[in-house]
């Protein structure tokens, strides 16, 4: 970490290598945007020279836990989450916990889910009085409403309330989510944005191999879509902008990247649809950038990977004024917006996009160098920073240069 001074001395200073435990109940591969960022972060962090654990479920019989230099992991239980069987939730392991963080403590608990484990390393961490801190990345409370569960959604929110409100800070990666936790009683909530990988997501991946098996045409247009099928992506938007597109043009091609329970439904109402289930890495880059046009209607995100991931990519992408796209996209100059909440909107933009009198091109090169700015390096950087703050505001500098212990973990002279 960086050099920061503990009070007014000159003489302690956090150590540069810190030890991390990081909690969370996704992780790759496992495919959403929680598991992809923590495991960018992660790598980051491992590579300016942290000590990290990270604590997760089990991933299947085959999964084996990796013990690395500077990097290792403990896999606990874990269920599947129904509807998602592919996703796994851990189950309650306080007292595991408490006897390994008490015999190898870390400097700090990070944790990323609310789910059971979050929960007892919240517990643990407490006990042992551990600085905790956490991300709110899943509005679960929202979507109760998805599943035919809105009475849900406010004991959700209130456990999700009284969860973050333990910790000593929680991350979000938006101003305007933040805006909102605070005005329903959450409290010590910092900004943290998401970067993207634009050497992973770069138009240079465009495939015309792929495009080929896709069935179109040079002169012809993809429109995609990238992430869960599930109702809370509230799809049926994205279907109906789709077919009213189809309508002006009827070369156009929907190509839907990603798996879910809304799967089967979409294949019967969607026509011109290619299917291409889950893709990872170099080719879930080379699906983002053999499209033209993205399409996300979503308004259950927290931030929306997918919505830079496109960006970067270099696609006209089409997204509610919400969350990234609110962020990073400038209407008319590196994408298009509509009103959240507003279907006929977004229809109303899709239809826009494909009018001969909008440059396309340009919005495709534009949205690219917005992305340009997003590093991974200078936002792990921040998350860094995050921690220093944490551990200089834990521990006075009385206590630290009192116990060896804690000189050990935190400090070097």
């Amino acid at each position: 970490m960086t050099s920061n001074t503990v009070g007014k001395s000159d003489d302690i200073q956090l150590s540069t290598s810190v030890k991390l435990a990081i909690v969370t109940e996704t992780y790759p591969p496992e495919v959403n945007g929680v598991a992809s960022t923590i495991a960018r972060f992660i790598k980051g962090l491992a590579e300016l020279g942290h000590d990290i654990t990270l604590i997760r479920p089990r991933q299947g019989r085959k999964d084996k836990p990796k013990n690395e230099p500077g990097f290792k992991e403990i896999l606990t239980l874990g269920v599947p989450i129904p509807g998602y069987s592919s996703l796994r939730m851990g189950l309650p392991q306080k007292n595991m916990l408490l006897q390994k963080w008490s015999t190898d403590r870390p400097s700090l608990v990070h944790i990323v889910t609310e789910g059971p484990l979050g929960w007892s390393a919240l517990e643990a961490a407490k006990k042992l009085n551990i600085p905790i801190c956490s991300d709110f990345r899943t509005n679960f409370d929202a979507y109760s409403t998805h599943y035919g569960m809105s009475f849900l959604k406010n004991p959700i929110q209130r456990y999700l309330r009284y969860f973050h409100n333990n910790c000593n800070f929680t991350m979000v990666p938006t101003q305007e989510l933040k805006n909102q936790l605070l005005s329903i009683g959450f409290e010590r909530l910092k900004v943290l944005a998401r970067g993207v990988d634009t050497e992973l997501f770069n138009p240079s991946k465009r495939c015309q191999e792929l495009r080929n098996h896709w069935g179109i045409k040079a002169h012809e247009k993809v429109v995609l879509c990238v992430g869960r099928l599930a109702s809370e992506k509230n799809l049926q938007v994205t279907v109906e902008t789709f077919k009213a597109m189809l309508q002006e043009n009827p070369n156009l091609k929907m190509v839907w990247v990603g798996d879910g329970p809304e799967k089967g439904s979409l294949k019967l109402s969607c026509p011109n649809s290619i299917f291409t289930g889950v893709q990872r890495g170099e080719a879930l880059a080379s699906h983002y950038a053999s499209g033209d046009i993205f399409l996300f209607s979503s308004l259950s995100e927290t931030f929306g990977n997918v919505t830079i991931e496109a960006m970067a990519s270099g696609l006209a992408v089409l997204a509610y004024d919400y969350a990234a796209a609110r962020q990073f996209i400038d209407h008319g100059t590196n994408g298009f917006l509509a009103s959240p909440n507003e279907a006929n909107s977004f229809i109303a933009a899709g239809l826009a996009l494909i009018k001969d009198d909008v440059d396309l091109e340009n919005l495709r090169v534009q949205a690219r160098q917005t992305t340009l700015e997003i590093s991974w390096d200078q936002v792990t950087k921040k998350l860094e920073n995050n921690y220093d703050d944490l551990i200089l505001n834990s521990y006075s500098k009385d206590k630290l240069a009192s116990s060896p212990v804690l000189r050990e973990i935190f400090i070097k002279q």
